[in-house]
Formats: C-alpha cells, sequence, structure tokens
C-alpha cells in the first residue's frame, strides 16, 4: 500500500518537475558581457586586410580589362584595395552592431 501512494505522488509531482525544468529564465546581460560578445563576432569576422587584398586583385583585373595598360590597372588595384577595405570595415561594424543589440534583447 505504501509503494502505491509513492508511486501515486511520484506521477504527480514528476510532470510538474519537468515543466519547471524545460522552463529556463532568461536573464538579462550587462552591456560589458554583450559588448564582450560582439567584440568576439567582430575579431572573427573577415579582416580588413583580407578584404583589400581581395578587392585590390579586382580593381586591378577590371583596370587591366577597361584600361587596357599598367597605369589603369595600378589605379584600379588601389581603387579596388580602398573599396574592399572599407567595405569590410563596414561589415565588421555591421556585425558588432547586430550582435550587440540581440545580446541587450536577450537573445
Amino acid at each position: 500500500m505504501q509503494r502505491n501512494q509513492t508511486m501515486r505522488n511520484l506521477t504527480a509531482i514528476l510532470p510538474l518537475a519537468l515543466t519547471f525544468c524545460m522552463v529556463m529564465p532568461v536573464h538579462a546581460q550587462s552591456a560589458s558581457d554583450c559588448a564582450a560578445r560582439a567584440d568576439r563576432a567582430e575579431r572573427e569576422s573577415n579582416s580588413v586586410m583580407g578584404g583589400a587584398a581581395v578587392g585590390a586583385a579586382g580593381g586591378a583585373v577590371f583596370g587591366a580589362i577597361v584600361g587596357d595598360n599598367r597605369k589603369a590597372t595600378k589605379r584600379g588595384a588601389a581603387l579596388g584595395a580602398v573599396a574592399g577595405g572599407a567595405n569590410n570595415a563596414y561589415q565588421k561594424n555591421k556585425t558588432y552592431k547586430q550582435v550587440y543589440d540581440s545580446c541587450m534583447a536577450g537573445h
């Protein structure tokens, strides 16, 4: 008889305990925690130098095709490096803001 009572109590308590285990509270993170997470995400994204190198290569190819001389190739490489570096810097900043805002929102 004692065993049946214990099983009934366990059967009543177990679903409630599982429900509490499944529902995890969302703790708000501090601004410094979110800044650290955003810094890590920014560092893990592409480098500005990598973007400049890819931009320079693309610009050199474009300059060679369009200009048909060395001066146009050099000019295309320079413009491509500036544009590629600026684009990657923009993307890194965008990544930082996105991760920071998501963290502060509790995601």
